[in-house]
C-alpha cells in the first residue's frame, strides 16, 4: 500500500503528510518538524488518515496484523504449556529412575517368529503377548523389568534347524520415556537412536546359546514356551561388544560403538570387566 503524501491528523501534532513507511515504521512531515512513528500502530487512537478510502484498506491490514499477533502469542503459550508438561513429564521419570533398583536381568530376549521377523524391523517394537490364565486372562504381558536401561534382543531360528542355532537378528534400548511396569498395551517401542539389524552375514555367527544359559541345566539348550524370557545385562553387553567387532562399515562400526558405550553406563558396566561369553554353547 502506497501512503506517500497521503495527508493525516496526529492526535499532538496536528496535521502533516506522510514523507516515508515500511512495514515497521513511518515518517511524516508536520509543520514544524518530520516524526517517525512504529507502524501500523501509530494509527488508530493517534493518528487519523483523510483519505477514507485509503483508512479503510488500512483498516483491514491492522486487523490482519492484530489477528498474526494473537496467533504468534497463542503458539508461544501453547509451546510454553508443552514445556511445562514435558519439563513435568522429564521430572517424574527421573524420580522414578532415581527410586528404581537396577535388576541384574532386566533384558528381554524374544523370539520372533516369520511375520515378527519383519514387523519388529519395519515398526521397531515387539509385542510382549498375552496372559494365558487367571483373572487377567487375555490382557497384555507387562514387561515391568524392562526400564530405561534395558534392551531387546530379537531372535530367530528356523523351522528345521535345532535350538542350538538360534541366530541374534538385532538388538535395540527401548524407547527414551519406556517404563515397563507402566506398559498397558505391551507394546515395546525402541529408542530413536540406539538400534541395530543385524545382515544375514553377521546373524550366522551371532549365536544365541552362545551367551544364554540356564545354570541349573548348563548344557541344556532349550527355549520351551513364551515369546521372551528375561536376559542378564552383561550378556547383552557381551553380545553388542561382538557386534562393534563384526561391523565393517565404519559408520556402521561407530553406531555400535556407541550403542555399547551407552549401554554400560546405563548398565552401570564397565568393560574392561567384562567377562567373555560363557553361554551353553561354550560349555559343549
Amino acid at each position: 500500500m502506497n501512503l506517500i503524501n497521503k495527508k493525516v491528523t496526529h492526535k499532538r501534532f496536528g496535521i502533516g503528510s506522510i514523507v516515508e513507511h515500511n512495514d515497521s515504521s513511518i515518517e511524516i512531515h508536520f509543520a514544524s518538524e518530520n516524526k517517525k512513528f512504529v507502524f501500523p500502530d501509530v494509527f488508530g487512537e493517534h493518528l487519523k488518515l483523510h483519505d477514507k478510502s485509503v483508512a479503510n484498506s488500512l483498516e483491514k491490514i491492522i486487523q490482519k496484523k492484530e489477528l498474526e499477533r494473537k496467533e504468534e502469542e497463542w503458539k508461544k503459550e501453547e509451546e510454553k504449556k508443552l514445556q511445562r508438561k514435558y519439563q513435568e513429564l522429564r521430572l517424574g521419570h527421573e524420580k522414578l529412575m532415581k527410586n528404581h533398583k537396577l535388576h541384574p536381568e532386566s533384558q528381554m530376549v524374544f523370539w520372533c517368529d516369520t511375520e515378527e521377523q519383519n514387523s519388529s524391523f519395519a515398526e521397531w517394537k515387539v509385542f510382549s503377548g498375552v496372559i494365558k490364565s487367571g483373572n487377567n486372562q487375555g490382557k497384555p504381558n507387562k514387561p515391568i523389568r524392562l526400564h530405561q536401561n534395558s534392551a531387546v534382543l530379537l531372535t530367530a531360528i528356523d523351522s528345521s534347524m535345532p535350538e542350538k542355532d538360534r541366530r541374534i537378528l538385532g538388538v535395540y534400548m527401548v524407547n527414551e520415556d519406556f517404563i515397563g511396569k507402566l506398559c498397558e498395551n505391551g507394546y515395546i517401542p525402541a529408542h530413536s537412536e540406539y538400534r541395530l539389524q543385524l545382515t544375514e552375514q553377521e546373524s550366522d555367527q551371532m549365536l544365541f546359546w552362545k551367551y544364554y544359559v540356564n545354570e541349573k541345566f548348563p548344557q541344556k539348550m532349550t527355549w520351551n514356551t513364551g515369546k521372551y524370557r528375561y536376559f542378564e545385562n552383561s550378556w547383552v553387553a557381551q553380545i553388542l561388544r561382538d557386534i562393534v567387532s563384526l561391523k565393517s562399515d565404519p559408520k556402521e562400526r561407530e553406531l555400535a560403538q556407541q550403542f555399547f558405550d551407552h549401554f554400560c553406563k546405563m548398565n552401570q558396566i564397565i568393560e574392561q570387566e567384562l567377562p567373555k561369553p560363557n553361554g551353553a554353547l561354550m560349555r559343549i
